[in-house]
């Protein structure tokens, strides 16, 4: 059965960095064909995508978040990372990982697996 687990701050202040990591377990984050996303829910609003690691590697960001997001992994571990930079209480949410099944030829089937989620709330 397939696990993920985020991990991180729970509060962060304005102008700092917030690097969550998602541990994987039941699977393995290089296996073809999916991709390991990082999605958020500000309070009363819907789901936003930031980004994603390929199972080859590649990556995949959100242009919304483009200019403050970084997303890495430890295929060691098993984990990915989500780093955003330059915090604002906009970036209050509850931040998701989710694995997305897809095609080899990279047609996105749809989410499959999901963390619990972790809020993140960014405050002084």
């Amino acid at each position: 059965q397939v696990q993920l687990q985020e991990s991180g701050p729970g509060l962060v202040k304005p102008s700092q960095t917030l690097s969550l990591t998602c541990t994987v377990s039941g699977a393995s984050i290089t296996s073809n064909y999916y991709y390991w996303s990082w999605i958020r829910q500000p309070p009363g609003k819907g789901l936003e995508w930031l980004g994603a690691n390929a199972f080859s590697g590649s990556l995949y960001y959100s242009p919304t978040f483009k200019n403050r997001i970084s997303i890495s992994r430890d295929t060691s571990k098993n984990q990915f990372t989500l780093q955003l930079i330059s915090l604002t209480p906009e970036d209050t949410a509850v931040y998701y990982c989710a694995r997305a099944a897809a095609e080899s030829s990279g047609w996105v089937l749809g989410y499959d697996y999901w963390g619990q989620g972790t809020q993140v709330t960014v405050s002084s």
